[in-house]
């Protein structure tokens, strides 16, 4: 009997059982169809009113600040560990694949992230598939549209972080109905579905924003934490730059966009982590650079900050484990090496500790760019996109202007321009980009996608093995299929239209 035909079987034998056979969200690859209220004729609705549908908009907010392990303490341990800007951290079986390129698609991490990225889409699709339907006079139409498309932009940022972590993914943009003894056949493809190559992700993605773009609201110079014009303008410029869909005139489009909403460098480095002077609170949040990020305020700490380093608001707190994503020393070289001591300063701390996995106990280092609990967590800020148009600029050979871009990082940084030698190169100025982004945004979860966007993951992680003698020993070569991470194996067993990426 097909596989198939055994899942319709048994939703069937369920319904039998209990009238209904209705999938919910554990584990997720399918959707929700929890409902908040009933119609004047008793119907089940998706949204009674204008206050449910706001409130689910606030739950989708929240994912920002209260369910972070996927799209910020895990990705920081891919984008940092995986790559060569950082060490696993612990000893622990679930993080050490990513260091020493053992990832299987029994790991728990992959499996949570694959779970919670599916829940927030289910959650985006909720609001987008039943808005226009919610019977509430006082729901505007022109709200009606600002809510959709501050949705369907949370969809498309988690739908980017998807492919690229995975490539090919189901997309999923409606919800699925009930599963009745009618019903069965036709609702079986929406509650398992297949994949979809990488470039239709990609263009769902850009659908998504464009048609948000109009609706969305504008960028708030007090509040950086919106699903804004200026953030969807940021993930188009960040699409275009991918390989399925490369167009660097577009790249560079709308990064010009972005910098047109208001956007600038701030010109203190420390502005953007940093504490304020008592040492209470965070320096600053919605500084002109932060285009994303999540807010935490004295009293609804950020607990992220435990799984990195200290907790400089509370200095004894969790402080007694091994912490995840720790510098490595061929980053630590390349701070110093180019003599930037300022942005080293900002992003890597020492302590003493009562561990010594990678480093002495007496001088420990650590991430330091989420160094309390009331730090905020910048999603996207300007300096991304400043480079990103550097790379779209080099990639068209304006050499020149791409060069004036990364010296404006390097400025506030207290650096140097380039040198005459590497602006008469394309090779050297991708080469320099991929530095400056490396020292720019280490710890932001950025890194590992750089290499994979430049195709330099191979050149540059099977070769820092050998210069690098604190990490774990290289279990296997980095090569093609290294550039996407397995599916999870146990959504594999409960989807049996998902394939398994090559290689796992």
């Amino acid at each position: 009997m097909k596989a198939k035909d055994i899942l319709l079987y048994a939703c069937l034998g369920l319904f039998l059982t209990l009238n209904s056979c209705s999938l919910t969200y554990e584990p997720v690859d399918t959707y929700s169809d929890i409902t908040e209220g009933v119609d004047e004729e008793n119907d089940e609705v998706a949204f009674k009113d204008k206050a449910a549908v706001q409130s689910h908009l606030t739950t989708i907010y929240d994912q920002m600040r209260d369910r972070q392990e996927h799209w910020y303490l895990d990705l920081l341990l891919i984008a940092e560990a995986h790559a060569d800007n950082a060490y696993a951290g612990t000893t622990g079986a679930e993080v050490v694949p990513f260091e020493n390129n053992a990832i299987e698609g029994s790991n728990s991490v992959v499996d949570r992230d694959w779970n919670r990225y599916m829940e927030d889409i289910a959650r985006a699709n909720k609001l987008i598939v039943n808005i226009d339907s919610v019977e509430d006079a006082s729901l505007t139409t022109q709200e009606r549209a600002r809510y959709k498309a501050e949705a369907k932009i949370f969809r498309a940022m988690v739908y980017f972080d998807m492919v690229r972590l995975w490539g090919d993914i189901p997309i999923i943009i409606t919800e699925a109905g009930d599963i009745t003894s009618e019903t069965i056949e036709d609702v079986y493809d929406d509650y398992f579905p297949e994949q979809s190559p990488e470039i239709e992700v990609y263009k769902q993605i850009e659908k998504d924003l464009l048609e948000a773009l109009p609706d969305a609201p504008e960028n708030d110079p007090t509040d950086k934490t919106r699903f804004s014009k200026s953030v969807a303008r940021t993930l188009l410029a960040k699409i275009y730059a991918e390989k399925p869909l490369r167009d660097y005139a577009k790249v560079i489009q709308y990064c010009n966009e972005v910098a047109a909403d208001g956007f600038g460098l701030v010109e203190d480095f420390n502005d953007l982590f940093g504490m304020n002077e008592t040492g209470t609170d965070a320096k600053a949040r919605n500084t002109k650079e932060a285009i994303l990020e999540a807010h935490f305020y004295p009293g609804s700490g950020n607990w992220a900050t435990w799984m990195f380093g200290r907790d400089l608001v509370n200095w004894d707190s969790n402080f007694t484990w091994a912490k995840w994503v720790t510098p490595s020393r061929d980053l630590i070289r390349a701070f110093e090496s180019e003599g930037d001591e300022e942005r080293y300063n900002e992003s890597i701390v020492y302590y003493e500790t009562t561990w010594s996995n990678y480093y002495p106990s007496s001088h420990y280092p650590f991430m330091y760019k989420l160094r309390s609990a009331n730090s905020s967590i910048i999603k996207y800020r300007f300096a991304d996109i400043l480079l990103l148009k550097a790379e779209a600029l080099i990639m068209e050979g304006d050499l020149n202007e791409a060069a004036n871009i990364i010296d404006q990082v390097r400025l506030r940084a207290g650096l140097d321009g380039l040198s005459n030698s590497t602006k008469a190169s394309q090779d050297a100025m991708i080469d320099a980009l991929l530095k400056e982004r490396r020292l720019e945004l280490a710890f932001e979860g950025q890194r590992w996608f750089d290499l994979v966007r430049l195709d330099k993951v191979e050149e540059v992680m099977n070769a820092v093995f050998a210069k690098d003698s604190g990490r774990k020993p290289l279990a296997y070569p980095f090569n093609s299929n290294s550039y996407r991470l397995p599916i999870p194996q146990a959504v594999i067993d409960q989807n049996p239209n998902l394939v398994q990426n090559p290689g796992y």
